[in-house]
């Protein structure tokens, strides 16, 4: 934690990582993180059924995965979901802007880095979130499907981690899709390693689709999430006492 490092945690949450404190100071930090929740809940309260979109932040427009995850994001907004991402650059503004430009719906859920990551300007709602621990359960929360697209450790963190409340049953089984099979052919291969060693189910292995197809993913979340969840659109009103905005 004393490295100099762009993406390194700020003062409270490194110090909150560090074991016991007094209990005011936790109680504190506990306070700020329950305000952190109400205030997103507020914020979110009003968008309509997401698939979220997992991708790396370090691929240029110029890029393959760029252009591929905007071909994802239209045909998600197409179906008529709305699309939440990170809410940064790179993949997550591939996947906002395939929306935006299609007359789709763009979430964008961003963290806040000691070097400020900014949201992307395909956003027609963002929220800034403090804590990486609020923002993974956002991007779960409002969520009936998830696309992995091309990333590093923190799209495995999430992908991985979702797998897991759908797997021990904390979440219902909403689809997964691993986008790009070449650059996830390892990651692939290691999975039915573990399910060939018993370490995970052999079931496991239907808990996601890997694929290179715009139109398999489409047809993939229609059965799986669509039709399964019965999903229409949400309608809540605006309560002034709130101070809510839709």
């Amino acid at each position: 934690m004393e490295k100099d490092h762009k993406y390194r945690l700020k003062a409270d949450e490194s110090s909150f990582l560090k074991g016991p404190h007094s209990r005011l100071k936790e109680f504190y930090f506990a306070i700020k993180v329950f305000f952190s929740f109400i205030h997103a809940f507020r914020k979110m309260h009003f968008i309509g059924p997401c698939v979220t979109v997992f991708g790396s932040a370090r691929f240029e427009k110029n890029s393959l995965y760029y252009k591929k995850t905007e071909e994802v994001g239209a045909a998600l907004a197409k179906m008529g979901f709305a699309v939440m991402t990170g809410g940064g650059p790179g993949l997550m503004e591939a996947a906002n802007k395939g929306a935006y430009e299609s007359g789709g719906y763009s979430v964008g859920c961003n963290i806040v880095l000691p070097k400020e990551q900014f949201p992307n300007p395909y956003l027609h709602k963002w929220i800034n979130i403090k804590y990486f621990f609020v923002r993974k359960f956002l991007l779960l929360k409002y969520s009936y499907g998830l696309v992995v697209m091309p990333g590093g450790m923190g799209t495995l963190d999430e992908f991985f981690e979702t797998l897991t409340l759908i797997q021990t049953n904390m979440i219902p089984d909403f689809p997964v899709v691993i986008f790009g099979k070449e650059y996830h052919q390892d990651l692939y291969e290691h999975i039915q390693k573990m399910a060939k060693e018993g370490s995970i189910d052999e079931e496991d292995l239907d808990l996601f689709l890997i694929t290179d197809s715009i139109e398999e993913m489409v047809e993939y979340l229609n059965e799986r999430s669509v039709k399964k969840f019965g999903l229409v659109k949400k309608e809540f009103k605006a309560n002034w006492l709130f101070g809510e905005k839709r």
